[in-house]
């Protein structure tokens, strides 16, 4: 048993790079507020060997812009979210870029933002929240933004509000 758990230590760790597919996942606002802020978003995803899905950037579908995030961020962001929150998988908004944008339409007034996510799931809905650090040290939760699934996108988009609708394809 331990010989196998090093053979599978090993195969992960020579496969895992190679195996992870980039994926680019479209979803549309599903209500006012997250319309109001966002419209849409397509995520661009690694998917790993086992299925796992990691962001590495999230994009405008509907007007021009893309924030690169990384996973990650401290643990007092999950401790503002809304009570009942099942989201867990904290990204941090990279400043560089439309992220600095991003990050002030979502928490106007925050030094840092970050996004949490929950698990992302091919045709199942989505919740992202944004939550904020301001100058002081507080962390406040800014956000809850809600998506419906819309399709995967073979390419990812060019993010213009001339797209063709039908551009995503279903899985």
């Amino acid at each position: 048993m331990h010989r196998f758990l090093i053979a599978l230590a090993a195969f992960t760790a020579i496969a895992g790079p190679a195996a992870a597919e980039i994926r680019y996942l479209a979803y549309d606002a599903s209500d006012r507020v997250t319309q109001a802020l966002t419209r849409g978003i397509t995520l661009e995803a690694n998917r790993g060997l086992f299925g796992a899905v990691s962001v590495r950037r999230i994009i405008s579908t509907t007007a021009r812009g893309s924030a690169d995030i990384r996973r990650g961020g401290p643990d007092q962001v999950r401790r503002v979210l809304p009570e009942g929150s099942r989201e867990v998988s904290v990204y941090t908004i990279k400043p560089e870029g439309d992220g600095r944008g991003l990050s002030r339409a979502l928490c106007p007034g925050a030094e840092e933002t970050w996004l949490v996510l929950g698990r992302v799931r091919l045709a199942r809905p989505l919740t992202v929240h944004a939550v904020g650090r301001w100058s002081d040290g507080t962390f406040r939760h800014c956000v809850a933004l809600s998506y419906n699934w819309r399709g995967e996108w073979a390419m990812p988009p060019s993010g213009g509000a001339s797209e063709d609708p039908a551009a995503p394809v279903g899985r």
